[in-house]
This record gives C-alpha cells, structure tokens and sequence, in this order.
C-alpha cells in the first residue's frame, strides 16, 4: 500500500518542508504553490471515482494521461505504433474504451491498416445496404432435448472466475450484462455472492475442479450440482475441457491466496492449496463424457448444456462426436476457445506453442459437425480476441453462433494491460484480491460501460451487418469474407474457411484432406490414438 501511495505522501512532506521554508526565509512561496496544488491534485485523485488508476496511483498516475497526450509525438514514433499488438493493439483497445464511456469512435483520414500485406482481410459490401434498427440481436441455444432455451446475445463475457477478478471487477460485470441483456460466464471458481448480487445472467462454468458442486475430495457432487443449477440466475451449463491459454494445464490457487469469500464461492476449505486437476475425473472416455452431459442436463432440469475447449488433437474431437452419435446424448452447445484467448496467466510456452488458434479451430467443429450430420442441432460460440464488430462478424461467417469475450470486458472496466494479473498487484483494481486495490473501481460506474460498450458494439455490427446487406448478422457466411493472400492476389473466404457438405463423413466422402482419416481412427470407448509407429 505504501509503495502505490509514495509519490503522493512524498509531495505531502514536500508542502510541508516548502511551508517551513517560507515561514523561516519568506521565500520559495513558488515552491510552497506547486507542492501545495500537487497535494490537492493527490487529494483530489483519492476521493474521485472516475479512473481506478489515480485512486491507487494518485498524482504519479496522471503520467499515464500525459504520455496519451503526447502520443503521437513520443509513443507511436519511438515506442510503439498504434497497430503493434502486445498482445492488444493501441487501436483496439482505444475503440473499446470510447465504446464504453459512449463517446465518439470515429476516426479521420482512413484506415492505418496495411490492406495490400498478406493476410488482410475484410467484409463484402452491397449496393443495397439494408438500415437495422433493433441491434439486440440473439440466438436461441436448446435443442430438441432441452426443455429450457436460452436467448442469447450474440456477444456475452467470456468466462472470468472470482478469485482471477476482484469483487468489484466481477460485481461490475455483471451488473452490466443484467442491464444489457446479455450473458455472463462464470468461470471454473464457481458463483460468488458477486455474481448474485448482480442479478444478471450467467452461464455456469463446471471446470475440473468441480467448484460449487465438488464432495469434500473433490470429486463431482450431483446433488450440489441440482441445487446450484436450480437457480434462476443460471440459464445455461457449460464444463470447460480446456482454455485457450493454457491448454491441458491445471493450476494451483496457494493457500495464502484463499479469502473467505473465494472458499465460499468454490466449496474449499481455508487454509489448504486449491487444486484445478489437468483433466476431469467424472469422465474417461467419449462415451462416459456424452453420459456426463446427459446427467448435467437431467439435473439442470432440462437447462441447455454443452462444453467449451480449445481444439487439440482433432482426432479426440471426432471422439466425442461419434459418441454423440452413439449415445444420441447431444450437448445445446460448443464453445470454441482459440489459443490467442485467455486472461489467466500461463506457462510461455503453452501460451505461444500449445493450441489452435480459434479460426482454425472454429472452422474444423463447424465442418465436424456437418460431417455427422449434427451441426442443425448444436449451437457453436466462439471466443478468443474478439472485441469489435469485424471480429465477431468474422467469427459468425466462419461458422459460430454467437461470440464470447473476456479481454474486451475487462477493458471496458478499466483494464489497461498492465499485464499484473498474475502478481495481485492490478494497478486499476480488476485482477487482483487486494480489497484496497479493488477499492479503486468504482462498481456504479463500471457496470455503466460494460453496458455501454456491448450496446454500442452490437450497434456496430448492425451498421456492418447492414452494409452488407443482411438483416442479421447469424446471415454472415463465408463468401462474405476476402483474404488477401499476397499483394496482388485476393480469394474469398469461402476458398479458405469453407463449409463442407452436411453427412459427408458418415457417407465415407474425402472432401478435405484429413477428415475422414482422422474420422475413421476415432473411437468412442476411449481418446487413446490407434497403434501408430513414427515414420508410418
């Protein structure tokens, strides 16, 4: 606490020591003014509510302003341009922060991007531009087995856990997901107090750990589970496999790290390391996972259910797929995590190196599932680095349903990749368990632009959706997207991200190199691969 309050009580001492002076000499008065209006300034930042970073950092935090004043002359010459990402761009995040506080978001003097680099893309335009008014646009996730649909917002907060985020970070959010009318995941770490203060819709993340519903070893508890799906609050159930940024890796929340608050939320105990196993233990096989979604689905009462994963081997994905098939127990839902998701902190390597990126990963389950003929009846999200209308609109055409993000929110509540999260030590109070930190954001005025920036995002995407002619972005497909392959050459996306026919994989048909191989190897009573020796 100190060392966040050091600048400011050293100016303090400063006024002080300058006042003595002009008592004993008569002059430095200059001095006594500037440390005198300093001190208030500090003052000042402390009891303001707007900026979670001069409640922390008061007077020394303005240097963060007068560096984003005199950007263009220092920063974006000397530093860093406006496009580098690390690992989001000054653009993207700037267009979230003036989304969220509802001011203006247009720019003069055209587009900085480089269009004519590999790998630009862009949508396709109409001459007929159609004007949308309503830009609540949904998605109803039920299929023929769910006894309670859910009409989603085709943009909601990715899953973010109590624990990673503050109290007033999480209270925050979801004050404005309820205002907005969308959804808020939970994460792994359970529903705090939080999440129910907020009063907003949540979609229930059942992670390995089990936390809400877990025995006292840990294990998967069903009648825990039956209460807590029970609640109104709850709309839809998802057990998360893996995550984009740490794929098949657990974590360890020390001890130390526990609160009252996070124990009660998870179902752990003070005192003791909290464990999130690498992988399930309710489940070994594609056949026992499919019954573990059956059962999930009984004891929610029919609530929609279905998983979120990074895709890994694609072969265990077809696993799972043909043991749909098999048991005719089909989830409402695939949420698909690309490797560049993810707001916890990871191993570098696994950050970098383990994973699929999402549109890769989005355009093998969507063209999976056409495969098996399943995909008119499971709906798919898609997370990972979408936090502005093309993101989403390129997500819709590859083949989701709706999109999920963490980062955008996190953004509109003030984050300002700092990238502490991991070191309890967030300057502006969103990932971090330190209550005084947490102090900083102002939950009456976060929600406001959480609200703000998905309202004014889906306006967005209604403008785009209407340039190019649709009444509904859900209409976005493929041929809708171009991608420029080299500086002369351009192809559509439906050249690159195409829809493959629906049943060609239970009719034995080739059409894309490796499908029906990896198809024909999937078995259902385990994720083992196949006898194979290197080099065959």
């Amino acid at each position: 606490m100190i060392s966040r309050y050091a600048v400011f009580l050293l100016v303090i001492l400063l006024t002080i020591a300058s006042a003595f002076l002009v008592s004993e000499t008569g002059w430095f008065w200059f001095l006594f003014f500037g440390f005198a209006a300093l001190s208030a300034l500090g003052i000042y930042d402390i009891l303001q509510d707007s900026h979670s970073i001069l409640r922390n950092y008061p007077v020394i935090g303005h240097m963060r302003f007068l560096f984003e004043g005199i950007r263009p002359e220092i920063r974006q010459y000397l530093i860093e341009s406006d496009m580098d990402e690390e690992p989001f761009s000054r653009d993207d995040r700037t267009i979230i922060y003036q989304r969220a506080k509802g001011v203006e978001d247009k720019r003069p003097f055209g587009t900085r991007e480089r269009v004519y680099d590999s790998g630009y893309q862009w949508i396709t335009h109409s001459v007929m531009p159609v004007h949308i008014t309503d830009t609540d646009f949904r998605i109803r996730v039920g299929g023929p087995e769910c006894k309670k649909p859910y009409d989603a917002s085709i943009y909601n907060i990715s899953a973010m856990s109590f624990g990673s985020l503050s109290s007033n970070a999480i209270l925050a959010l979801n004050k404005g997901a309820k205002k907005g009318g969308f959804a808020h995941d939970t994460g792994e770490g359970g529903i705090s107090r939080y999440h129910r203060e907020g009063g907003g819709d949540l979609i229930y993340e059942v992670g390995s750990g089990y936390f809400g519903c877990r025995d006292a070893e840990g294990a998967f508890d069903p009648e825990r589970f039956r209460d807590l799906s029970a609640e109104p609050q709850v709309k839809m159930i998802e057990v998360k496999l893996s995550q984009g940024a740490k794929p098949g890796h657990g974590g360890v929340l020390p001890a130390s790290k526990i609160t009252p608050e996070i124990a009660e939320a998870r179902g752990i105990p003070m005192g003791v390391d909290c464990v999130s196993p690498a992988r399930h233990s309710a489940f070994s096989t594609p056949l026992e996972f499919c019954e573990f979604l059956g059962q999930l689905r009984e004891l929610s009462d029919g609530k929609p259910v279905g998983f979120k994963l990074c895709i890994g081997h694609r072969r265990e994905f077809m696993c799972m797929v043909k043991a749909m098939l098999e048991t005719e127990i089909v989830p409402d839902f695939i949420v698909v995590d690309g490797k560049e998701g993810g707001t916890g902190a990871a191993p570098l390597e696994f950050a970098n190196h383990i994973g699929m990126p999402l549109v890769e990963g989005l355009s093998f389950v969507n063209n999976t599932l056409r495969g098996a003929g399943l995909r008119d009846k499971i709906k798919i999200g898609a997370s990972g680095k979408l936090v502005h209308a093309f993101d989403i609109a390129r997500a819709l055409a590859i083949g989701a349903d709706w999109a999920n993000s963490a980062r955008g929110f996190m953004f509109s509540i003030g984050c300002i990749q700092a990238q502490a999260c991991h070191t309890n030590k967030c300057p502006v109070g969103v990932a971090t368990q330190d209550p005084l930190r947490a102090r900083a954001l102002n939950v009456a005025d976060k929600s406001e632009r959480v609200y703000c920036f998905h309202r004014n995002t889906m306006k967005a995407l209604g403008e785009m959706t209407g340039a190019a002619g649709l009444e509904h972005p859900i209409e976005f497909l493929p041929h809708h997207l171009m991608v420029r392959e080299t500086d002369r050459g351009m192809v559509t996306g439906d050249e690159v991200y195409k829809y493959l026919p629906e049943g060609f994989l239970l009719r034995g048909e080739n059409h894309h190199a490796g499908y029906l191989k990896r198809w024909n190897r999937a078995k259902t009573n385990s994720f083992a691969p196949p006898d194979m020796v290197k080099g065959t």
